[in-house]
């Protein structure tokens, strides 16, 4: 019975001390998550005006530009997968590899080649280890990404849509990451970035060419160098944002990962404080059952000899 009892006291032990680090790690989540949602607050009105500066300088000339252009047969499609770099985040990285995977299952419905780009460590590890071929990836920065890291993600994408796809150019450029709606829900989305649709709905709800924003321009030097110089800024900025979405999501759902081991781990004490009560109880009742039953059998020897 004792040995039951030293079982259950490290059990106690044990779990209390990885209750210590859950609701620090916990901590450490919720303060990351204030700093990723002012990131992203930051960030998103200059990728929304920049969209629709892009889209001003498309719909306010006739310029056939190699990024703004629709391609009447796509042939490949390059995706861009954001996950994290680290775990014990509940689903998170694994919810953004399965929009992926849906995403490539579709790509590839319609004829069309996937070459596939990876943020995050967990993302490469899906895929190299299930053998799987991967054009490019980058990892190390998803917990608190710069513009600097989103300026090194776009430049292999923006030079795959410029390059021809006889020579490992892609038509289309479309980014999978997890959208940070709220502390208890993110959502993993598809957004295709390239080529720029002018008759899709803009960021701000608005119909490009119904915008009163949108009034006929002139450019200088021309609108094809304008967009030459808009659009990798406009790529490079949705990327930042999409990793600054990211990075929320991932902090918000570690924060929501820690905090269910940390009550789990609660339970789990509480559970094993009542068993170890318990043979502690019946540890002391055996010893008194033991002490009683041997002063009942001296005093029957004692009233023997007596005799």
């Amino acid at each position: 019975m004792g040995a039951q009892l030293r079982v259950y006291k490290r059990r106690i032990k044990s779990v209390t001390a990885t209750k210590k680090i859950t609701k620090a790690m916990e901590m450490i989540a919720a303060s990351r998550i204030v700093k990723a949602q002012r990131q992203v607050a930051a960030s998103t009105p200059y990728a929304t005006e920049l969209t629709r500066a892009v889209t001003a300088v498309a719909t306010g000339s006739n310029t056939k530009h190699p990024l703004t252009t629709e391609v009447e047969a796509p042939v490949r499609a390059a995706v861009l997968l954001v996950t994290s770099d680290r775990g014990l985040a509940g689903g998170y990285s694994s919810n953004a590899i399965k929009a992926a995977e849906r995403l490539t299952e579709r790509l590839r419905g319609e004829g069309k080649e996937v070459d596939t780009y990876i943020v995050g460590r967990k993302g490469v590890a899906y895929y190299g280890f299930r053998e799987r071929t991967v054009a490019e990836s980058w990892t190390g920065f998803t917990d608190s990404p710069t513009y600097a890291d989103a300026k090194k993600v776009a430049g292999p994408l923006i030079a795959a849509v410029q390059r021809d796809t006889a020579d490992g150019g892609v038509d289309e450029l479309h980014i999978v990451f997890t959208e940070f709606v709220s502390m208890l829900t993110q959502t993993p989305v598809q957004n295709r970035l390239l080529p720029l649709s002018l008759s899709d709905t803009s960021e701000t709800g608005e119909d490009p060419a119904k915008s009163e924003i949108l009034p006929l321009f002139d450019f200088e030097p021309s609108a094809e160098d304008v967009l030459d110089a808009l659009l990798p800024r406009y790529v490079e900025s949705r990327i930042y944002n999409a990793l600054l979405q990211a990075a929320a999501s991932k902090h918000a759902a570690t924060r929501r990962a820690m905090k269910s081991a940390t009550d789990n781990a609660g339970d789990l004490i509480k559970s094993l404080s009542r068993l170890a009560n318990a043979a502690r109880q019946a540890e002391i009742t055996q010893e008194i059952s033991e002490i009683v039953g041997g002063a009942s059998a001296l005093a029957d020897a004692t009233a023997g000899s007596e005799k």
